[in-house]
């Protein structure tokens, strides 16, 4: 007999899943049922939460779904904070839960794993389905895939009572395609007129721009117009002279975002985390800009001149042959502002940046996961990467201490061969640091780079400047030495310099490593 379980496998499958990262247990084990025989591979973290990052970066690195199989519960529960940051900054995971049998829902019986609502509780945070009965499967795969991919990307959950898990199966049918939202004619020819009439124009890029790179640099040079980058744009348009790696938080970007006679803002939710992480209000008026995003409710968001429901690698293919060419000062306003924005950050966070131009220029192509930590801050503020789509971390949007490990791993399976540099603060590194067991598992390319200031560095600073005595910032950290010797990893130490570093990085190594940089508050204050 095929089971429910079976069956979902195989739509898993069909719609083009090659991996799911997952912890079985009692509640899921008919999940795992048609595993052995499907050409899904399977990996096991350490902690569900570590499974939701996984899936993270690996829906980062891919751009298609990132799935992973938790148990009814505290499995569940435990991935919520990863389902979270998913939401924050729209990434497609989808997250597949047991839930105990249908005749005990809601009856406070007392069961293994029992929840009031399990469903009501995800639905607050994310689109949830319950498969009823057999023959409820195929619908709700249909309608998890389309909550993922039409519109704003984010997390999904869909939950199988243990009782239908193991039903005989109806036949899954043929997976359907999502089709994403499709701009209108007047608007491609209204946005063309608006952006051909402007003497300024200014890009502001953001994530919906991670896998569209191509088109983006095209539109950008017939339009003569400078690119800023938020975080999850870095990447594309590596060295290229219109472009502005830095924060729209700075004082120079938001000078040339008040210069600019018309603004196209590209799959970028204008969150404070990218455009105020300073908290100190004065953004410059956007209300006459064109936005392009392919969440309806994003569009809606900010006043706008013109609003463009639609993905936006097809608007700007359509927009690019609408454009007169222009041959203005684009590249002299990009060039003006990358150096007051670089010399804006301060002396300590250009000396952050030297790591990772250290990093970039060593590892040339490797693809770059954060966490929260003091490296981390320093790039989404300025730094230039040299491959789209993959700087990425949990230091904007809902910022997820413990995020980076898991997501390093995810990222390393996305792109097999690719190397994969993991930054991550001591601090950090204790709120996941079993992940790093999966990376020696799978033999994956994931360098650890672990910032040990002995503290909760950048929270110590912030209390300093608000005239707070500094409370709960000293963890004491791991002997990394020892830990990665636990872990079967190569260790080295770094000298805290970028030419150290360098030394460091150029060591022949197969596989994971990890390295320490010990970077003491009194380097971080100085």
């Amino acid at each position: 007999m095929r089971t429910v379980g079976q069956a979902l496998v195989e739509g898993l499958a069909q719609r083009g899943v090659k991996v799911v990262f997952g912890i079985p247990g009692v509640h899921t084990v008919e999940l795992y049922r048609g595993l052995a025989g499907s050409r899904i591979r399977h990996v096991t973290p350490r902690h569900e939460q570590g499974a939701g990052f996984m899936a993270d970066g690996y829906a980062r690195v891919t751009g298609k779904p990132g799935v992973a199989f938790v148990i009814t519960g505290p499995g569940l529960t435990h991935t919520l904070t990863a389902m979270a940051q998913a939401r924050a900054d729209s990434v497609p995971i989808l997250v597949i839960s047991g839930v105990n049998r249908r005749a005990s829902l809601g009856q406070g019986l007392g069961m293994l794993h029992e929840l009031p609502d399990q469903a009501g509780m995800l639905k607050t945070l994310c689109p949830s389905f319950q498969v009823t009965a057999p023959e409820a499967l195929e619908r709700c795969l249909t309608l998890v895939f389309a909550a993922m991919l039409t519109g704003r990307p984010g997390p999904v959950h869909l939950e199988v009572p243990t009782d239908v898990m193991a039903m005989a199966a109806c036949p899954v049918l043929p997976a359907m395609a999502a089709s994403p939202a499709h701009a209108e004619a007047t608007q491609i020819t209204l946005a063309a007129a608006l952006l051909n009439q402007a003497k300024r124009p200014l890009i502001l890029a953001g994530g919906g721009t991670r896998h569209v790179g191509a088109a983006l640099q095209a539109l950008a040079e017939v339009l003569d117009a400078p690119v800023v980058q938020t975080t999850n744009a870095r990447g594309n348009m590596h060295g290229h002279p219109l472009l502005v790696p830095a924060s729209p938080s700075l004082d120079a970007v938001r000078d040339l975002m008040r210069d600019a006679d018309q603004i196209l803002a590209i799959g970028t939710e204008i969150g404070p985390t990218d455009y105020d992480m300073y908290v100190r209000g004065g953004m410059p008026d956007l209300s006459g800009m064109i936005r392009i995003d392919m969440g309806a409710e994003q569009v809606a968001r900010h006043p706008c001149a013109l609003g463009i429901h639609a993905e936006a690698g097809s608007v700007l293919t359509q927009l690019g042959p609408l454009i007169a060419p222009k041959n203005g000062d684009g590249a002299a306003r990009a060039k003006a502002t990358h150096t007051a924005a670089f010399a804006e950050i301060g002396d300590y966070m250009r000396w952050l940046v030297g790591f990772l131009d250290a990093i970039r220029d060593e590892v040339p192509g490797a693809i770059i996961v954060g966490d929260s930590t003091q490296l981390v801050y320093a790039g989404n503020c300025f730094y230039d990467h040299d491959r789209p789509g993959c700087w990425f971390n949990a230091a904007t949007g809902f910022g997820a201490l413990g995020f980076a490990p898991g997501a390093a791993v995810g990222a390393a399976l996305a792109a097999p061969g690719v190397p994969v540099i993991c930054l991550i603060g001591d601090g950090g590194l204790q709120f996941s640091p079993s992940e790093l067991r999966v990376a020696v598992d799978q033999n994956l390319p994931i360098t650890y780079i672990v910032w040990n200031n002995a503290s909760y560095g950048e929270i110590a600073l912030a209390m300093q400047q608000a005239q707070i005595e500094v409370i709960g910032c000293d963890p004491s950290p791991l002997k990394l030495d020892h830990f990665a010797a636990a872990c079967d990893l190569p260790y080295a130490l770094a000298a805290t310099t970028p030419h150290a570093l360098r030394q460091v990085l150029a060591m022949p190594c197969h596989g994971p490593r990890l390295i320490e940089i010990k970077a003491g508050m009194e380097i971080r204050q100085g």
